[in-house]
């Protein structure tokens, strides 16, 4: 199957759902959806299994809460990794917040919350499915977001975030190999320089970007006000190591570009060790795990914008705070990861 075949069967999974309706959505995730599928939602959802598992355990819930409740994809790309195919999208789910969810209390109005998902693609079908949500910009929204530490020095604007100023996400036609390569090479650059003291990331970036992050962090306008943040991030931790580190427990699960768009993902992506206080929780030496998405858009040899979305109910869990108690099984406090077998890798990046 060609790339422009499997992001044209993913459009049309998303495209299904810009109509409300929970039978409109499961005739549109059963056609496309392995029915054993591996499925990875963030928390509280976690590890779900097959496309009933993807409707059931997580779609259907959605719709039982949010009425009129439909998908909007503002960026659609597909490319290789590690020898397989996949499509990434990014955009928002939207309704009317009608009835509880996740224990928390409906708003009757309309709400926006951001999403972001990674399908593996074997033979026409979805075989892995990872799921982000910003469920943390719901909670902001709606007046139950519990924490009130920001990491840098400013809380970043949260609300909706725009897609992308060129309008031009949605990635349908093939794109030129040197151009994607063009991009991906500036991605990877910049992840390289992450972590550093001497902030070299900032070079692949214009002085007017865009950096559109988790609720939680907030987005924030231009590079200055970006490095208000991202030093402060980096500095809460140290140790850090990301997903083209080899360390065999952090790693990209997909990482390509598509013409002037790119994306990486990871569960985990990133790991580090607590230095300071982080989002209301103290420090205590700890190693955290992050689950990371992130898709950049590239304008001429420098990166324009960048959407991210972080797993950071997941974190705060990891951290002793669970926001969603009764609706999962998960442990609370410190996790012990054992590393696979190491790249040969040994680079610091996210």
């Amino acid at each position: 199957m060609t790339l422009l075949t499997a992001k044209s069967k993913a459009h049309r999974f998303l495209a299904a759902q810009s109509r409300p309706g929970i039978d409109r959505a499961r005739s549109a995730a059963q056609a496309f959806i392995a029915s054993d599928a591996k499925i990875q939602i963030v928390h509280p959802f976690n590890d779900l299994s097959g496309v009933d598992g993807y409707v059931d355990g997580f779609l259907s819930s959605l719709h039982a809460s949010f009425s009129n409740l439909t998908r909007r994809t503002d960026i659609l790309i597909g490319g290789n990794f590690d020898d397989s195919a996949w499509v990434s999208c990014h955009g928002y789910f939207t309704g009317n917040f009608t009835a509880d969810w996740l224990g928390l209390t409906h708003s009757n109005r309309l709400e926006f919350m951001r999403y972001g998902e990674f399908f593996r693609i074997e033979d026409g079908q979805a075989v892995e499915v990872t799921g982000f949500l910003d469920i943390p910009q719901l909670m902001c929204a709606t007046g139950q977001w519990p924490i009130h530490d920001s990491p840098g020095t400013t809380r970043g604007y949260v609300g909706v975030m725009p897609g992308p100023a060129t309008q031009d996400g949605l990635v349908l036609t093939d794109q030129a190999d040197d151009i994607t390569n063009r991009t991906l090479d500036i991605v990877e650059t910049m992840l390289r320089g992450l972590g550093h003291d001497d902030e070299t990331w900032r070079a692949d970036w214009h002085d007017d970007m865009m950096w559109y992050g988790p609720a939680g962090f907030g987005a924030f306008s231009g590079l200055a006000d970006f490095s208000s943040f991202q030093v402060p991030f980096e500095q809460a931790f140290d140790t850090w190591s990301g997903g083209l580190s080899g360390n065999g427990i952090t790693r990209h699960f997909t990482r390509f570009a598509d013409g002037h768009y790119a994306c990486i993902a990871g569960w985990p992506s990133l790991m580090c060790k607590r230095r300071h206080s982080f989002l209301d929780q103290p420090s205590d030496d700890q190693t955290v795990y992050m689950r990371v998405c992130d898709w950049w858009r590239r304008d001429t040899d420098k990166l324009a914008e960048n959407w991210v979305l972080v797993d950071l109910p997941d974190v705060l869990l990891q951290m002793g705070c669970d926001l969603f108690e009764g609706f999962h099984d998960q442990p609370s406090g410190p996790r012990k990861m054992i590393p696979a077998a190491r790249a040969v890798d040994d680079m610091k990046g996210s």
